[in-house]
């Protein structure tokens, strides 16, 4: 008897506005210090990090505001929803991560939370830079721009 294939994507949450809002630097790979309810309610990938951001504070790094629905089944060993989440990264990158932030005016954006082969929580972290107004009507046309081709295309492999 074969095993089902697995599946490809273990994206929790995604958060697609950062590559609009922010010019993205520097990715890196990071883990998560999570409760047991959390890694259950992540399973169900309800988990939201659109407004999230990661910051740097006495010597450690630590992800804010993302949201990490509760478990309903944990009933009163639950997690609070919106807790502040430590981050795991080695000393020297978050001495690197440290100082782009504090010496570049750069910021640390959760890209997506996702489950690694081994079942275990990553985080994505990009260091990144805001993007202004002109910078952002620039990637709406790049984006339409790439639609349109696309359809052009599509039409052109009909006929």
């Amino acid at each position: 008897m074969a095993k089902a294939p697995k599946p490809k994507s273990n994206v929790v949450a995604d958060n697609r506005k950062a590559r609009f809002h922010y010019e993205i630097i520097d990715t890196l790979e990071t883990g998560l210090v999570l409760t047991g309810t959390e890694v259950k309610a992540l399973r169900l990938g309800r988990a939201t990090i659109a407004e999230s951001y990661a910051t740097e504070e006495q010597g450690e790094i630590w992800l804010i505001n993302s949201y990490v629905p509760e478990y309903l089944q944990a009933n009163r060993f639950n997690h609070e929803p919106k807790r502040r989440r430590k981050l795991l990264v080695h000393k020297a990158q978050r001495n690197r991560l440290a100082g782009a932030v504090q010496r570049d005016g750069m910021t640390l954006v959760p890209l997506k939370i996702y489950f690694n082969d081994q079942g275990r929580a990553k985080l994505e972290l990009a260091v990144a830079k805001g993007k202004n107004a002109p910078d952002k009507r620039e990637s709406i046309k790049e984006r339409d721009w790439n639609r349109q081709k696309q359809r052009v295309m599509k039409e052109a492999g009909r006929d």
